[in-house]
């Protein structure tokens, strides 16, 4: 893709003179991305005539540009420029981005990824930089290149502290209103294998570790198709294809979906009937979308960074680092989420 910004069409209310100037820096991960979004609902709600643009990595720019309060998005690509600074290519997209960073001067540079990285981004842009301090960001030496520094109590949710930081910069008390994800998809036509109500399966996650068990999935797969449910399976890579055909294979009935981009299986996720997932920025993003979500860990702590939905009746996080859950708690939480009926 290449690196350039993203406007959207300009709407009449748009188009009348804005009071504030922001650009958001959250560039990765994908579920990182999706817990900063109430961000953007906070701030508008605050500052209805502001106008926010975001920078995030290339991969996940359809996730901003869902959400009818962001105007421009511009995309990065640092992990891929990494491994290409050799290319005259590569070069060209840099100054591609950079020009497009320093397009307008903004207000406020909201930096909350608090990375390194993510704080030279902000310092590059045109407009003050706004950021967590060193006992507050992922990184310490990042809040050295932020203006303005915010101490951002650690030990909350993920999107309870993006959302503390925006608060502090702008001058807001925080929010005790449930998060506002604000995505709104396309209505678009659902891949032909999706023929009945369905529950989306997101098996596949970055490490092993994450993983649920193969056997896991089919008996949750059979119990989905005994409530007369079609359990599918996305696939985002050669080794999650071969896992889905597994299960699959020791399951008739169950589906493997072709590979989608992530505009397609976003949509996929916004029509199924349930998500069940394991730790992975999908999972996320299924939970934001306000369907009825099942979390699975089995590596890490859901306490900091599980699925954190605005109506907590859609959404429920199980296992922990260590304890991986059973089937049987999964069966147990669709039933408490009305997926499952007797």
């Amino acid at each position: 893709m290449p690196t350039v910004s993203i406007d959207k069409p300009e709407s009449a209310a748009g188009a009348r003179a804005a009071t504030l100037r922001i650009l958001i820096i959250k560039t990765s991960s994908l579920g990182d991305v999706v817990h900063n979004l109430p961000v953007v609902s906070d701030i508008l709600a605050h500052a209805p005539t502001a106008t926010i643009d975001w920078v995030v990595e290339a991969p996940f720019a359809d996730i901003p540009l869902l959400h009818p309060g962001i105007r421009r998005v511009i995309p990065v690509a640092l992990r891929r420029w990494r491994t290409r600074l050799w290319r005259r290519s590569a070069w060209r997209e840099i100054a591609e981005f950079g020009r497009a960073l320093k397009a307008e001067h903004y207000d406020v540079v909201l930096d909350t990824q608090g990375l390194l990285k993510s704080a030279l981004l902000a310092r590059l842009a045109h407009g003050a930089g706004y950021g967590q301090d060193r006992h507050s960001a992922r990184e310490p030496l990042a809040s050295l290149f932020y203006a303005q520094r915010f101490h951002v109590v650690r030990g909350r949710h993920a999107v309870v502290r993006n959302r503390d930081l925006a608060a502090q910069a702008l001058g807001y008390t925080l929010p005790s209103a449930p998060p506002q994800y604000g995505l709104r998809l396309p209505r678009e036509g659902l891949p032909e294998q999706l023929h009945s109500p369905y529950v989306v399966c997101l098996h596949g996650t970055s490490r092993d570790s994450k993983l649920w068990p193969k056997p896991y999935w089919m008996s949750l797969a059979k119990e989905l198709l005994g409530h007369g449910l079609l359990p599918a399976f996305p696939w985002g890579n050669e080794a999650e294809r071969v896992r889905a055909l597994a299960i699959a294979e020791s399951v008739p009935g169950a589906v493997v979906l072709p590979q989608l981009p992530l505009r397609r299986l976003m949509v996929v996720l916004d029509r199924a009937h349930a998500v069940v997932g394991v730790d992975t920025g999908l999972v996320h993003l299924a939970a934001a979308l306000a369907r009825p979500t099942i979390a699975l860990y089995t590596d890490t702590s859901p306490l900091l960074t599980g699925i954190y939905p605005a109506d907590d009746r859609l959404g429920i996080n199980l296992g922990d680092q260590g304890h991986i859950p059973m089937p049987a708690d999964v069966r147990a939480a669709l039933a408490r989420l009305g997926v499952l009926v007797s």
